[in-house]
């Protein structure tokens, strides 16, 4: 009777380098999902020291405050560096707050949801214009090339869901916030784990 090869076994067993590749994989994931704060945390430090987004003014300096505790928090996300967190904090504050100038300026600063799909689309590419420069440029994990082309187009998309969801879920928009919520939050982040993915294969 013939017994089973070494080989055969091993082909329904994880080498260690795979099994080290996921567990790697999910700690990214997970520092990145912790990112999420960024937004609610912005959001309010936006609402505390501009106020609610009824004017040109208050959406440049809201925008402004709320990108740059976001991007602070996702170079955290991240593991980039001191001068890469920055760098990132100041792409993404002044995108959102010329997104968030225009978006809202479009709609004329009205909260319907169909406003705030509007002003979702043009922050998240407005956002990930200045953030895909970064990435395109690089910084100390280099450059992610085509992600940063893409990057625009993407940010485009799963903003106006994160509105989507925190106006679904009942949060009241019509105080007017800079960004959309944690539910919001959460699944936007999630949808955009693929970046410190990629940045991960990237990094020696």
């Amino acid at each position: 009777m013939s017994t089973p090869t070494s080989a055969s076994h091993a082909d329904h067993v994880p080498t260690a380098p795979e099994s080290d590749r996921h567990r790697s994989s999910r700690a990214v994931v997970l520092r990145w999902m912790a990112s999420f704060l960024g937004f609610p945390l912005g959001g309010l430090a936006a609402m505390l020291l501009v106020g609610p987004v009824d004017s040109m003014t208050a959406a440049l300096l809201g925008g402004l405050v709320t990108g740059a505790v976001l991007g602070v928090v996702q170079g955290l996300g991240q593991r980039l560096g001191a001068r890469d967190v920055i760098i990132w904090a100041v792409a993404t504050a002044a995108g959102l707050s010329l997104g968030l100038a225009v978006g809202a300026g479009v709609v004329g600063y009205g909260t319907e949801l169909t406003d705030l799909l509007v002003q979702g689309v043009v922050c998240g590419v407005a956002v990930g214009v200045a953030q895909g420069v970064v990435l395109r440029r690089g910084g100390g994990s280099g450059s992610l090339g085509w992600l940063g082309y893409a990057w625009p187009v993407y940010l485009g998309i799963v903003w106006p869901l994160g509105w989507t969801i925190t106006t679904l879920v009942g949060v009241q928009v019509t105080d007017q916030f800079t960004v959309f919520g944690s539910a919001g939050a959460v699944t936007v982040t999630a949808l955009t784990s693929v970046l410190p993915l990629r940045r991960a294969r990237r990094t020696p």
